[in-house]
């Protein structure tokens, strides 16, 4: 029994130091692959991973020159691993600037070459009568499970300094990523913090080795800040999103790992993320899918909704102007709407619409308060609905003019024109063709051209 539980305690506690490593790498990628992908350089993180198996070889065979049975070393293997992985960046970013071969290109040269060499190493190494390569494939397809209380002491010391260095030159790196010329001409010596940003890739993509691997370590890097993008548009919380999914994800795999046997971790750590940005993907509030298409739907109906009291506007205008009512010298913003009734079917004739989309948009501008339904079938305007329907004309006329008088469009054309236009109409941008047209009444509303 006390076998049993001794056991038991052996694997919650190994659990637990695999728990806590692997969540402060995912955390520590998320940081840095936020400033990676706005720099649009998420790639990098793929060369430094591949770049990275030759010096493993490398530091295998000097270790075992120097001192037999030593080179297996973690420490020593992940400092070879450094080397070789900033000398594949810095090998891609000397293809870049000879300008000859594109930025994907001089990537995917980079990373075969290394990842060929790298292979080559390990192959001669198995072939050595001093010992097998037995454990260094591990940095290929990674080992969780493996990870020892030193293991995750250097992750968490490597997550330590990544994030005081990203937490201290915040407003450097937010600089760069947008625009690294304006940082330039500001003094700041942007091509250092692109260097020392490229250092922390290679920093952290080295040290994701040992639990994902190299083959999947730079989704680490690439599908956590890829998640946040679709839950906000500012950097701030893009990167404490991307550093909680990127831990959520890394912890999600380990306790699968550690529920289910014969599921290795570093996979499941990076379907785990996969599931999360296609969640995203989905339902993210800034960009997802769903709630794009139902701005996009809500868009269209107010679009919609506009047109129709544009040609309510348009339909009592002409109503009036046939009485006698409204002469040419009279402001037509000041003429009171609200009392005369607009039908249906002449809605339906004025416009190239459907009867049920005429229908829908009646329905709906009643629900917004726009129109109101009497007892006769017919519909008036409420002094909202008239309210938005002068201001859509107004901006309607507005363009329409100056489609005529400065962009030489013919006349027949001007109404389709401005229809794709006079919905998205700033403030600012009615002010100057205000301006330009002398048409400097706020509350006017220009006489049609098609009159």
């Amino acid at each position: 029994m006390s076998d049993t539980l001794l056991l038991a305690s052996s694997i919650a506690y190994n659990t637990r130091i695999v728990l806590l490593g692997t969540m402060l790498l995912g955390m520590c990628g998320g940081i840095v692959g936020a400033f990676m992908l706005l720099r649009k350089k998420a790639l990098v993180g793929d060369v430094a991973s591949h770049a990275a198996l030759p010096g493993v070889g490398i530091a295998y065979l000097v270790g075992e020159a120097i001192t037999p049975g030593s080179g297996k070393s973690l420490p020593w293997l992940l400092v070879g691993a450094s080397i070789t992985a900033g000398l594949g960046v810095v090998t891609a970013n000397l293809i870049q600037r000879t300008r000859l071969i594109k930025e994907d290109a001089a990537l995917g040269i980079v990373l075969s070459l290394f990842f060929g060499a790298g292979i080559v190493l390990l192959t001669i190494i198995q072939s050595l009568s001093t010992g097998s390569a037995a454990g260094l494939s591990d940095f290929i397809f990674g080992k969780t499970a493996a990870m020892t209380l030193m293991d995750v002491n250097l992750i968490a010391s490597a997550s330590a300094i990544v994030l005081v260095i990203c937490c201290a030159l915040f407003k450097e790196f937010s600089l760069i990523c947008f625009d690294e010329e304006y940082a330039a001409v500001l003094g700041w010596p942007a091509k250092r913090l692109d260097l020392l940003l490229t250092v922390l890739v290679v920093g952290v993509t080295v040290i994701g080795m040992q639990s994902v691997g190299l083959l999947l370590v730079v989704a680490l890097l690439v599908i956590p800040p890829s998640a946040a993008r679709f839950w906000s548009d500012r950097l701030g919380p893009m990167v404490i999103i991307a550093s909680a999914i990127g831990g959520i994800s890394a912890s999600i795999g380990v306790m699968l790992s550690a529920s289910f046997e014969n599921l290795a971790a570093g996979p499941i750590i990076v379907l785990t993320g996969t599931v999360i940005f296609s969640i995203s993907l989905l339902f993210g509030i800034r960009r997802g899918t769903v709630w794009n298409v139902w701005r996009r739907r809500i868009a269209s109906r107010r679009k919609g909704q506009l047109d129709l009291l544009r040609a309510c506007y348009e339909q009592l205008e002409q109503q009036i102007a046939a009485s006698g009512t409204l002469g040419l010298p009279i402001d037509r913003s000041t003429i009171d709407l609200t009392p005369y009734p607009i039908s249906r079917d002449s809605l339906i004739a004025a416009r190239s619409w459907s009867t049920r989309r005429v229908d829908a948009l009646l329905r709906s501008s009643v629900q917004e308060g726009w129109l109101r339904h009497d007892s006769e079938g017919q519909f008036r305007l409420t002094q909202e609905g008239a309210r938005l329907a002068a201001k859509a004309v107004r901006n309607h006329r507005l363009w329409e003019l100056y489609l005529i008088h400065y962009a030489d469009v013919a006349l027949g054309r001007v109404d389709r024109e401005a229809d794709l236009i006079e919905h998205v109409l700033e403030p600012v941008i009615v002010e100057q063709l205000e301006t330009l047209l002398k048409h400097d009444r706020s509350s006017s509303i220009p006489t049609s051209p098609h009159d």
